[in-house]
């Protein structure tokens, strides 16, 4: 790959510009970033890249383009990017959700450019360049999205480049992604939202000083919900279908629990939690987490 733009310099696309740059997988890698404290920080930090004023000027010069921002701002830039985007330029993106994004893709970019989508299946709860890392993405999973009209070789060249980032590829459809990853992540983040805010009116309705007795439970759900509000609105909204039938599921199995719990039910109850362990050692087993006690904190 000769000139790559990286659209959005946040958390994931500080760490994509670290690791191009590590495994020297461009010529030029061209920085777009509309906020002027990450300009300042990615200039403080001596990050590699060209940063460009203007989203037009980085667009003529890429071979790849790659959008690392809140999936509501696709639209816009796809508008703009369609003036000058040549029909070489292979077009891919990191957004968490992928059935809408694909809608507007297909709506509003030229019909001679292909964007093939893409999910790096990394990140954490804080946000900006600051806390980016070249090592991020090692070893996690890429979901690459096939669609009627992917183009093969594109989709070869990005299995290629996210391997070379050092991740794990897997190939799905937007629909088997958004199913899967309203589970495992979608819901996971909207329940801990959910429980903190719990807490909160929890806090307000006793008027107890609660927080300060937060033990690891409420704890590892605050870090989770500590994470980037718009850019978990965008996903809730985008996915809001597959993210309702989850939260039905959640709700009936939560009753289950609340059944057990009034009539105590020791059977019951026993079997869902002995059940519920086996997931965490399959976890370990595929190396999605550290066996060690208290998530690996010293």
């Amino acid at each position: 790959m000769k000139n790559i733009l990286i659209i959005g310099c946040g958390l994931l696309g500080s760490s994509l510009l670290r690791r191009i740059q590590k495994k020297k997988m461009a010529n030029k890698i061209y920085i777009y970033e509309k906020s002027k404290s990450n300009i300042i920080k990615i200039k403080k930090l001596k990050l590699p890249g060209i940063i460009i004023k203007k989203l037009e000027a980085g667009v003529v010069k890429a071979d790849l383009i790659i959008l690392c921002t809140p999936m509501n701002e696709y639209k816009n830039l796809i508008l703009r990017m369609n003036k000058c985007l040549l029909s070489k330029t292979i077009i891919t993106d990191i957004g968490s959700s992928k059935i809408e994004s694909s809608k507007i893709i297909k709506k509003f970019l030229r019909k001679d450019i292909s964007w093939t989508q893409s999910h790096p299946i990394a990140g954490s709860e804080v946000s900006g360049p600051e806390y980016g890392r070249q090592d991020i993405f090692e070893d996690k999973w890429c979901v690459l999205i096939k669609e009627k009209n992917t183009k093969k070789n594109h989709l070869n060249i990005l299995n290629k480049f996210w391997k070379k980032i050092g991740s794990k590829i897997v190939i799905m459809s937007p629909e088997k992604h958004d199913k899967i990853f309203s589970i495992t992540s979608h819901l996971p983040h909207l329940i801990a939202y959910n429980l903190v805010k719990s807490a909160q009116d929890f806090e307000k309705i006793q008027n107890y000083d609660l927080i300060k007795y937060s033990a690891g439970g409420l704890r590892d759900f605050s870090r989770i919900a500590a994470s980037n509000e718009i850019m978990w609105r965008d996903i809730f909204f985008n996915n809001k279908h597959n993210i309702s039938k989850a939260i039905d599921l959640f709700i009936k199995n939560l009753n289950s629990f609340k059944k057990d719990i009034n009539s105590k039910n020791n059977k019951s109850i026993l079997k869902k939690l002995i059940q519920t362990k086996k997931v965490r050692t399959k976890i370990i087993k595929l190396k999605q987490d550290v066996n060690k006690p208290d998530f690996g904190r010293s």
